[in-house]
């Protein structure tokens, strides 16, 4: 146990230390890419977005060293990747910085029954990430998993943080899940703040 609160404190101290370092400080809003992966997606958003900074993160660190390789071949100053759970992440951010885009691209269904509380997308999550996402954010979710979607989509109407919208997905660009999957299944949600 004194293990875990130390890896726990030691992980704290990291992603306060990186979201210091590597963004400008209060009055930032960025977008922020859960699950980055390989950061396929995040680099050509960022490559795209210039005056935005973006955030991927992932809780694989050899999903985070590629990433971070392909940060250093495109040299995009607003590009960056952290190791990092989400709920980490967000209890972590420095007051002043704000998520105006999350976007959460095809993440682990965990279909079964007894392990969908393993899914990114409950309401406690929303509630935490609704606190740290300015005025009209933007919540982008897409799965190939139709059971993920139909939940999805019943946990964000059910939100008092959230609402769906109908709006067009904001930037296309195919991650190596959705180049796989014979067809998917895409939210955009907005804060109701």
């Amino acid at each position: 146990m004194a293990a875990y609160r130390t890896l726990t404190q030691q992980r704290r101290s990291e992603a306060r230390d990186f979201l210091t370092r590597a963004l400008p400080g209060a009055g930032t809003s960025i977008v922020w890419e859960i699950g980055c992966g390989h950061g396929h997606f995040l680099t050509a958003y960022a490559k795209a977005h210039p005056e935005v900074h973006c955030v991927g993160i992932d809780i694989s660190s050899d999903r985070i060293e590629r990433a971070l390789r392909k940060r250093e071949r495109v040299r995009l100053p607003n590009l960056h990747f952290f190791q990092a759970e989400a709920k980490l992440f967000l209890e972590e951010m420095p007051l002043g910085l704000s998520l105006s885009t999350i976007f959460i691209l095809f993440p682990d269904p965990w279909p079964k029954l007894r392990h969908r509380k393993h899914r990114i997308l409950q309401p406690d999550f929303l509630l935490n990430a609704a606190k740290r996402t300015a005025p009209n954010g933007r919540l982008y979710f897409r799965t190939d998993d139709l059971t993920y979607f139909r939940d999805a989509m019943q946990i964000i109407e059910a939100h008092p943080s959230w609402q769906p919208v109908a709006e067009l997905w904001p930037f296309e660009f195919e991650t190596v899940f959705q180049q796989r999957a014979a067809t998917h299944y895409s939210v955009v949600a907005a804060t109701r703040k």
